[in-house]
């Protein structure tokens, strides 16, 4: 008869596996289904859970359901990297939106992934695959792009060997020719993501670098692919860019 292996995760670690277990597509669990994709068992569950609720990182409706609390997204909007500059870039992104109507997007790159600091959507504007906080590959969106062709040599050698994930027909998964898009993204100054997420869909991004001039954030625009004319979209977005560096430089009022 075999034995049950002992789950030697510290406390800490099952209760980040419980808040890991929530997603875009399952914000709200059961319990039996929390303990489950968290790899934990149900007492440890229900015991986590209670005190999740009582601090208020989870919520639990009338429905038994769990789902992500308040307390747990203010603590997160404390982040210095996303809220200062999304503090400093908003006005920005808000002229961006006003001369376009277009969907505009800010993102960071943590790892060989993108996560989207803020956006913009357009009520008429195509849609998209974009939520605050969420994360996505770095080859196929142009914000990814941006802040794949400018990271260092190593995290580019990662990512270029790692598996590319294929959006759609027009999405570039072959590592030499990535090699040449990010060169150009380089070159250019802006990238142009055409069709690579959605085929519907273009966006045009420029970097946004920090007061040692190193690139830390990407801003972009997202039209309709059909209507789209990247290279009058291109100063705009850079444009938006440089106010964004400018205004991240010491001595700027803050």
């Amino acid at each position: 008869m075999g034995t049950v292996a002992r789950d030697t995760r510290s406390v800490t670690a099952k209760v980040l596996a419980m808040l890991e277990a929530f997603t875009p597509a399952t914000p709200q669990l059961t319990l039996s289904e929390l303990a489950r994709r968290a790899g934990i068992s149900l007492p440890t569950a229900h015991r986590r859970a209670a005190e999740l609720v009582e601090w208020g990182a989870l919520e639990r409706g009338a429905d038994g359901r769990y789902r992500i609390g308040l307390r747990l997204w203010e603590v997160a909007s404390l982040a210095p990297r996303g809220l200062r500059l999304r503090d400093v870039a908003m006005p920005f992104l808000e002229d961006l939106y006003e001369v376009t109507h277009e969907n505009v997007q800010l993102a960071v790159r943590e790892g060989l992934e993108l996560v989207f600091v803020e956006r913009i959507a357009g009520r008429r504007a195509v849609p998209v695959l974009t939520r605050v906080g969420g994360r996505f590959a770095l080859h196929a969106t142009g914000v990814g792009l941006v802040l794949l062709a400018h990271a260092p040599a190593e995290v580019q050698e990662r990512a270029l060997a790692a598996p590319l994930q294929a959006y759609t027909a027009k999405t570039v998964t072959e590592p030499d020719r990535l090699r040449e898009v990010l060169a150009a993204v380089r070159r250019n100054g802006y990238a142009v993501s055409d069709g690579q997420v959605t085929l519907d869909a273009l966006s045009v991004a420029a970097p946004i670098r920090g007061p040692g001039d190193e690139v830390i954030a990407a801003v972009s625009l997202v039209v309709r692919a059909d209507t789209a004319a990247p290279i009058t979209l291109a100063p705009l977005v850079q444009a938006a860019a440089r106010g964004i560096s400018r205004s991240l430089a010491p001595g700027r009022d803050r």
